[in-house]
């Protein structure tokens, strides 16, 4: 296994975690994205995987959608995208991306992968559970985090309903590196329900 198909693996291990965590009455909770529930977030990652098989002319597999079981449409998603990434062939291919011309497997790196991050974070604030993102994602993200270009920040920039990020949130300089990312990303770390 590759780097990236590593770095996808323990990203969804993580993700579906939470998912599998949520107790029945959370699914409808609010998000610290204000258009999403804790239900919503899930279908978006899951319409993520989705976008990133779109590209070779296939889509998901049958399965629960998110509104009947999420978990079970997560695990599905995330199968089909593994595929993509076990298949050398596939995952070394050239597909256009909003971004450019990009291999299959640094698509779904740059965008599935590193979104399950964020939105794992998302998911565990909507459900109360322990929303601490692995040091080793923050140090990575850090860096190129300060370096986001405005338009980035624009609703419907990328294509209508599309937002990238959010407008940033100011966070004290001396605050802990992951409540500092989170602002960059457009996130308030203290958000609560």
């Amino acid at each position: 296994m590759n780097e990236i198909a590593a770095r996808y693996r323990s990203r969804a291990d993580n993700f579906e975690a939470k998912v599998a965590a949520v107790r029945p009455g959370q699914w409808s909770n609010p998000s610290p994205c204000d258009e999403w529930s804790a239900r919503g977030v899930v279908g978006h990652i899951v319409d993520m995987h989705g976008a990133m098989l779109s590209p070779l002319g296939k889509s998901l597999s049958v399965a629960p959608t998110v509104e009947e079981d999420p978990l079970a449409a997560f695990v599905s998603a995330r199968a089909d995208v593994e595929a993509l990434l076990t298949d050398s062939a596939i995952a070394a291919s050239k597909v256009a991306t909003p971004a450019g011309q990009l291999t299959v497997e640094q698509h779904v790196d740059q965008v599935v992968s590193a979104d399950m991050v964020l939105h794992g974070w998302d998911l565990a604030r909507a459900t109360g559970q322990d929303d601490t993102i692995d040091p080793t994602e923050i140090e990575a993200m850090w860096p190129g985090l300060q370096q986001i270009p405005e338009e980035m920040r624009i609703p419907g920039a990328f294509g209508p309903g599309i937002v990238v990020f959010g407008p940033e949130v100011k966070i004290s300089d001396d605050a802990p590196l992951q409540h500092r990312v989170l602002g960059l990303l457009g996130r308030d770390p203290y958000w609560s329900a």
